[in-house]
């Protein structure tokens, strides 16, 4: 326990209980360490948890694997054949918003190098590709005034080759390039925007619609809303706005989804046969000390704020009752008379409810929670009431806010089973991150993606999660927002110094591609698995075309391609080479005598 130190009197504690001096009675409280201590003795070391211990076995038939990129984040080509400008591209040419000054204006230039990635996602042998809209290069200035058909003819021939390929398609409308034009009129503030969402789904509905089968209106509206515009590390880049402003951009956000789900619901679903739904980013939350219930109420906070603040709306038709109870508590501790959070109509409630097709999910890492009183102050942190950090126990990454926690995705997906009634769910982003030097052995991503596919088998093999598709973020090296090129999440390495920006894989997507392969975890007890051996394999070889007979080919197709020429020029070279003989064989045989061909003729009967 801690007791006096000597020297420094009780300035330092070192006990495994704290004990309050303050009080004459001396009270000892367990500290953390002693539940920790404590279990080590009772299981007499460190045995593997339950939870982390490998299952075996393989999702359902139809699984979707995938893998994902944004369009900013790799397109490039900011001001080429139409394109309008975006809050990206305003926020990363302003001095001091983005790590190592970095841009998006050739980003992995996947604008002019589509065959490229095309050839990436065949190597990984993945069932789809999640890709995002740039809506300014569609719409210039946001609006349907314009509509620019050569920003919608790349998106058509992107289609139809990942179609060719035998890839789908996985579109989301949007993924945070908001056209600056409207922007300048008062962007995700101003409720017009529903109308121009509405517009611009209705566009590209329409366009690509009938081979598009899995549509996303939104990635992430938590990072939209909070980073975007209260922290101000995101575009638009606000953070010292009327404390009302995130509940009034989540608000228009919520209700321009809908309309974008009814757009597609009255006028394609039924000729188009799709899915359209949402995507939310959510951590999951552990209580800081597991003996202490408001802790544990806490960590429900974290979660309520990720899932209750949007998807509580689109699948119960309002926000969750802890979302307004906290919102509404905060802003008259404040003073204030009423909510800061905006009230649907039952107009809206009705058309807002139900506008979903399946749960779309992004998951990277859990955290540890714990509850602080922020008094008067209104703050989107206030009203959430809760401060989070991290186990300096689990493994770190290139990101200082992901730290490794498989467990937290199994107990994230059956907590989104029992509150939403297990709605099909597909995780629509989970992967991890790297900085500093390239090693293309990414041994960390292999485990991390080990680790986290299987919870997710565990969610749907013993908790009977309905759990339809995974992706893995991202398939590329990308400008990872505002720490730019410094933190990579790609199963391939994009080589920036290179002109070319070759696409080269690590030792990831070998281990990945052989997990789709059998998809799942084979049991190795039954033997080594065919479609195993060559996981611990990999080809650092980058991806790029070349012309092969007036074709621009993967390298690996105009190998085989080179291939089958060689063979079939051999063919007929040795063809020709027998026939020559056989030509020269018949010159040269001998002519017959006619004397003796008469006398032989006589002697026949």
């Amino acid at each position: 326990m801690d007791s006096f130190q000597f020297l420094y009197g009780y300035l330092f504690g070192y006990g495994l209980h704290h004990v309050d001096f303050n009080n004459p009675n001396r009270p000892r409280t367990p500290k953390f360490s002693a539940h920790f201590y404590y279990n080590i003795i009772k299981d007499n070391g460190f045995p593997l948890p339950e939870d982390e211990k490998m299952i075996y076995g393989e999702f359902k038939k139809d699984f979707i694997w995938s893998s994902a990129t944004a369009s900013y984040q790799i397109e490039g080509a900011w001001r080429e054949d139409g394109k309008g400008l975006s809050i990206w591209d305003k926020f990363t040419h302003t001095p001091g918003k983005i790590s190592e000054h970095d841009t998006g204006d050739v980003a992995c230039n996947s604008y002019n190098r589509m065959e490229d990635d095309i050839a990436a996602l065949k190597k990984v042998k993945v069932s789809h590709y999640r890709f995002s809209i740039s809506w300014p290069r569609i719409l210039p200035d946001g609006t349907t005034k314009y509509i620019n058909q050569a920003g919608l003819n790349y998106y058509k021939k992107l289609v139809d080759s990942l179609i060719a390929a035998n890839i789908n398609p996985q579109v989301t409308l949007y993924h945070w390039d908001l056209p600056q034009a409207l922007q300048d009129v008062g962007g995700w503030e101003n409720e017009t925007i529903i109308q121009r969402f509405r517009d611009y789904a209705d566009v590209l509905f329409q366009n690509l619609g009938p081979k598009v089968k899995l549509w996303i209106t939104f990635n992430e509206p938590f990072i939209i809303t909070v980073l975007g515009h209260v922290q101000g590390a995101h575009a638009p880049g606000f953070n010292d706005r009327p404390d009302t402003l995130p509940y009034i951009v989540g608000h228009n956000i919520i209700r321009s989804h809908a309309e974008a789900w009814h757009v597609y619901n009255d006028k394609y679903r039924a000729s188009q046969g799709g899915l359209v739904s949402i995507t939310v980013n959510s951590d999951w939350a552990e209580p800081r000390n597991p003996y202490k219930q408001e802790d544990y109420e806490a960590a429900r906070n974290v979660v309520e704020f990720y899932l209750g603040w949007w998807v509580h709306p689109i699948f119960n038709g309002d926000y969750s009752p802890l979302v307004k109870k906290s919102v509404l508590e905060q802003s008259l501790a404040g003073g204030l008379t009423k909510s800061r959070l905006p009230e649907f109509t039952p107009e809206e409630i009705k058309r807002i409810n139900g506008t979903y097709d399946y749960f779309g999910l992004n998951h990277y890492c859990s955290v540890l929670a714990f509850p602080v009183d922020f008094g008067t102050t209104q703050h989107f942190e206030a009203d959430r009431g809760v401060v989070v950090i991290s186990d300096r126990t689990w493994l770190e990454t290139g990101s200082v806010w992901l730290r490794m926690t498989p467990f937290g995705l199994r107990r994230l997906l059956k907590f989104i089973k029992d509150e939403y009634r297990n709605p099909p769910i597909i995780i629509t982003e989970n992967g991890v991150s790297e900085n500093g030097p390239v090693d293309l052995n990414d041994v960390h991503r292999k485990y991390y993606y080990e680790q986290y596919i299987n919870q997710v088998l565990k969610a749907y093999l013993l908790d009977n999660v309905n759990i339809i598709g995974y992706t893995a973020w991202s398939l590329l090296d990308n400008l990872e927002w505002a720490v730019g090129y410094t933190e990579r999440f790609g199963l391939f390495y994009v080589n920036r110094s290179d002109p070319d920006l070759p696409r080269t894989p690590k030792a990831s997507v070998s281990f990945y591609s052989s997990i789709i392969s059998c998809n799942g975890f084979p049991d190795p007890t039954t033997g080594p698995h065919e479609l195993l051996i060559n996981v611990f394999m990999f080809s650092t070889e980058p991806i790029n075309n070349v012309n092969f007979l007036g074709m621009k080919l993967s390298a690996e197709d105009a190998a085989t391609g080179f291939n089958a020429t060689f063979a079939l020029l051999i063919i007929a070279v040795t063809g020709a080479i027998c026939l020559s003989i056989g030509f020269f064989l018949v010159k040269k045989r001998p002519k017959k005598n006619k004397k003796t061909d008469n006398v032989e003729l006589d002697k026949r009967p």
